[in-house]
């Protein structure tokens, strides 16, 4: 029997047993970077929350009968921009953003394509990519054409916003509030002001492919369209989990309901939508007026992947997280004690039932992780199995330390003299020697430890 998942849905704004239509096939959706430049911390916060999302589902349900798609937007009015700025192609744009996007989040423990498809077996995570994806897009924008859910006009397709009684269910925002407070686009071909664009004329230097509907001119697609296409290429017309941030209710989230529900005649677009709290920084909103801006590769060149994860996830996803520096030196702290306590020891073949139903409990990471420290004091085989279900203590302590002492470029047969020095000079009870080579062991980047046997051992310092 499957254990229990309590997912929060924001459609229906109550926390529901998790139930896939499928079980052999669970299914979910995430909304994935615009690659047009390096991906900042709050970025990081979605892809960490749902990629351990993706690892509790392969847990309940088995990973072959798990399918995650997290797309890439790589056809975007900031995209050309950026690479007008740059002086160099779209594609090499996006593909070098994607590049450094790909190792920032590797390096904070998230799973990737090669470590979860295997040769001859279905494909369980896809990464897809909007420009891929046209042909789907024609297709919906067609559909919804035929069904009196969209127009052309002017070279362009829009969606007849009206013409869904039940849009802004999503977001629960009223047509009439909505139309009040507007932020789309005012043009004078759109019929009402809400009507967002599915196909755009492309400008002079923009890519552009054949529009859609007998429109002679070459276009390029809207925002909204991309992800309702993906999604159904890859998970079919209703699937079971959508996710992203707090911010992409509306509008995006709201138009990818109402192309998608309004192509395939469906009720749903996804049963379950999820969606994380904002990130602020030291208590402020991160912006670059503010100098408080900090992109994933900045906070790794200080702190390990696994340092910044656990930061991550200390916070409830439905919270806000306040991002500052001792937060960091807490988690920090919180690693090397689990690393102290499971030492040596291989995970247990079960992940401990505690961890499993905190998260089960709408990925209740902070109960998960009071369970982490519970363990962390009584069994380092559960305490290496319920970590590693979160993304966490990946190596054994030796195996940590070592990779510590490699990246500081420590001299460790140096440290290891001077320990003998410090050594001889505490059995000859000459203090002042001994704290000068502690002294200089601390200028190397070492901390000694001295233990009641009367020996000593030493970690990098940090």
């Amino acid at each position: 029997m499957t254990p229990m998942l309590r997912l929060y849905n924001t459609l229906t704004r109550e926390k529901a047993a998790f139930a896939p239509i499928d079980p052999t096939n669970v299914r979910m959706y995430a909304c994935g970077p615009t690659v047009y430049d390096a991906a900042h911390i709050g970025n990081a916060r979605p892809i960490i929350v749902f990629d351990l999302l993706f690892r509790l589902l392969r847990h309940l349900y088995g990973p072959e009968h798990v399918t995650y798609a997290r797309n890439v937007t790589d056809v975007d009015d900031k995209i050309n921009a950026r690479a007008l700025e740059r002086g160099i192609t779209i594609r090499a744009l996006t593909d070098g953003t994607l590049a450094q996007f790909h190792k920032d989040i590797r390096d904070l423990g998230v799973l990737m394509a090669e470590d979860v498809n295997r040769a001859g077996a279905p494909v369980r995570f896809i990464e897809p990519r909007a420009t891929d994806h046209i042909g789907e897009m024609h297709r919906l924008i067609e559909g919804l054409v035929a069904a009196g859910h969209a127009y052309v006009a002017e070279g362009h397709v829009l969606f007849d916003v009206p013409s869904m009684p039940d849009y802004g269910a999503l977001s629960k925002r009223p047509l009439d509030e909505m139309e009040a407070g507007a932020r789309v686009e005012v043009a004078p071909y759109k019929r009402s002001p809400l009507d967002f664009v599915l196909w755009k004329p492309s400008k002079a230097g923009e890519p552009s492919w054949p529009s859609p509907c007998g429109i002679d001119a070459p276009g390029r697609p809207g925002w909204h369209i991309e992800c309702s296409a993906m999604s159904w290429k890859h998970l079919g017309k209703t699937f079971d989990i959508h996710a992203g941030g707090i911010d992409l209710i509306f509008p995006h989230h709201e138009n990818e309901v109402a192309q998608s529900r309004c192509c395939f005649g469906t009720d749903v677009m996804a049963n379950v939508w999820l969606h994380n709290g904002f990130l602020q920084v030291e208590g402020e909103k991160m912006s670059k007026s503010l100098g408080n801006f900090i992109t994933i590769r900045q906070v790794l060149d200080d702190w390990p992947g696994e340092v910044v994860r656990l930061n991550m996830l200390k916070t409830h996803y439905r919270q806000p997280i306040d991002w500052t520096l001792r937060g960091l030196e807490e988690s920090s702290r919180m690693l090397d004690r689990w690393y102290e306590a499971a030492g040596e020891a291989a995970p247990d073949a079960a992940v401990p039932g505690g961890v499993v139903e905190a998260l089960g409990d709408d990925l209740n990471t902070p109960a998960a992780i009071g369970e982490l420290h519970r363990l962390a004091g009584s069994d380092a085989g559960a305490l290496k199995a319920g970590a590693g279900l979160m993304g966490f203590l990946p190596t054994t302590k030796a195996q940590r330390e070592a990779e510590r002492v490699g990246a500081a470029g420590i001299d460790v047969a140096r440290v290891e003299a001077l320990i003998a020095e410090r050594k001889a000079a505490r059995a000859a009870k000459d203090w002042a020697a001994s704290d000068r080579v502690r002294d200089a062991l601390t200028a190397l980047g070492v901390s000694v430890k001295d233990n009641k046997d009367g020996t000593t051992t030493w970690t990098v310092a940090g």
